[in-house]
């Protein structure tokens, strides 16, 4: 009985890897990027939101900020379902509540309720980090890495080009269309999914309850997951401080410009994002620690770029390059390193990845925001230099003690050997 149940699994998994065609692929990519992009609308429509309820920059930062918590919490709440139920089922109900809450926003007559509604969207939208499980899953191991990448790069230009796309709508139709024409995308995806998707069986049979209480014993259990959650966090905190402030900067001296031209600076991080099939690829053929590493220098070089040369175009646009190379690179690294320590808890390993670094993105959206208040651009770029800074720190730390285990287990060999000799 058991080897028919065990034949049965391989064969759904065979079918499985064989139905992950290079277009299925690509529409995961794109669902990924459209569904991410509901997160990052609002940021360069702050100003304007902020003008619509008469709030200043401090205050309306709080909407960017509970977008991102309540991403972590439908993080939490939401992906390890991925691990005991069929996933496409979920995606396309996800895909309806994040539509509703999409609405709220567009009709949102206070702050606090445009705040709510900005609560919801996050918790909804979790969608990307239940597909990004699922590609690995579909994924034949030799290839992991690449379609990963290939996924991640759909999220990735997905987050940069939601800033472009809702600056253009924003300012020229108004903040509120911009929410009302993503609602209706969401319904179209939804139809979509469910009609091209194919289904995907859970790998783990556990109840829920198991499921979240299992989260714990990953956490303790896995030094690497523990490692790469932290670093991602303090990276991805430093992109939200710069991203939240950033429409505050450029609406001011020197370069007075509006929302329309804040959403344009996404297009140039897309040079970053394409390269994130690159870095898969590289995962699946180097150390992925160190690629971790490289990817953490760049994106201190574009915090040392804004601070010291953020005042002039050219700066800007050199350190957002490197800002979105940096932090993509080690997103999709960090990721190809977690998915390989347990297949059976890809869902649950990326709950703790994703609501780790997006509850630091909101602490960095509310550190930028406060910083920007009290000392401006340089504030911003001082909190997002240190929230990198941590990240190297605790790299170099777990490079170190491998070392150290490493030496001492050399040497531990050699004594052993010494001894065996003796008494021989």
């Amino acid at each position: 009985m058991s080897s028919k149940l065990a034949e049965s699994s391989l064969h759904r998994q065979v079918g499985q890897r064989q139905s992950l065609s290079k277009g299925i692929i690509l529409l995961m990519a794109i669902a990924c990027g459209m569904t991410v992009a509901n997160l990052y609308y609002n940021q360069p429509l702050l100003a304007d939101i902020g003008r619509t309820f008469q709030v200043n920059a401090n205050q309306i930062g709080i909407i960017s900020m509970l977008t991102q918590i309540g991403y972590a919490v439908g993080l939490f709440l939401f992906v390890p379902l991925g691990d005991m139920r069929e996933r496409r089922q979920l995606l396309c109900i996800l895909l309806i509540a994040v539509s509703v809450s999409l609405v709220g926003i567009a009709t949102a007559q206070s702050l606090i309720w445009i705040s709510i509604a900005s609560l919801l969207v996050g918790v909804t939208t979790v969608i990307p980090q239940m597909m990004v499980p699922l590609a690995a899953q579909l994924a034949a191991p030799s290839e992991r890495g690449k379609v990963i990448g290939t996924v991640m790069s759909g999220l990735l230009i997905g987050i940069l080009l939601a800033r472009t796309v809702s600056g253009i709508v924003g300012g020229a139709l108004g903040w509120r269309t911009m929410f009302g024409i993503a609602a209706v995308m969401m319904l179209l995806l939804a139809v979509i999914l469910r009609v091209y998707l194919p289904k995907s069986y859970p790998e783990s049979k556990i109840s829920y309850r198991q499921l979240m209480l299992s989260i714990g014993q990953l956490i303790i259990e896995h030094r690497t997951l523990r490692e790469a959650s932290l670093i991602a966090a303090m990276m991805f905190g430093s992109f939200s401080a710069f991203w939240t402030t950033l429409v505050f900067y450029i609406e001011g001296a020197p370069y007075n410009y509006g929302s329309e031209i804040a959403g344009l600076f996404g297009l140039i991080g897309v040079a970053g994002a394409l390269a994130a099939p690159i870095a898969g690829r590289l995962s699946d053929r180097y150390n992925t620690k160190y690629i971790v590493g490289c990817s953490i220098v760049i994106t201190l070089l574009a915090f040392v770029f804004f601070w010291l040369f953020g005042n002039h175009l050219w700066g800007l646009v050199i350190g957002v390059l490197l800002l979105d190379l940096g932090v993509q690179g080690g997103q999709i690294a960090n990721q190809s390193r977690i998915y390989s320590l347990a297949p059976e808890a890809r869902g649950r390993l990326n709950t703790v990845y994703m609501v780790s670094t997006f509850l630091f993105g909101a602490v960095g959206s509310a550190l930028g925001s406060y910083a920007w208040s009290l000392w401006h651009w340089n504030g911003v770029s001082a909190v997002g230099g240190s929230m990198v800074l941590i990240a190297f720190t605790v790299w170099g730390w777990h490079r170190m003690k491998e070392r150290k285990s490493s030496y001492n287990s050399r040497n531990n060999g050699l004594d052993a050997t010494v001894h065996r000799e003796g008494g021989a």
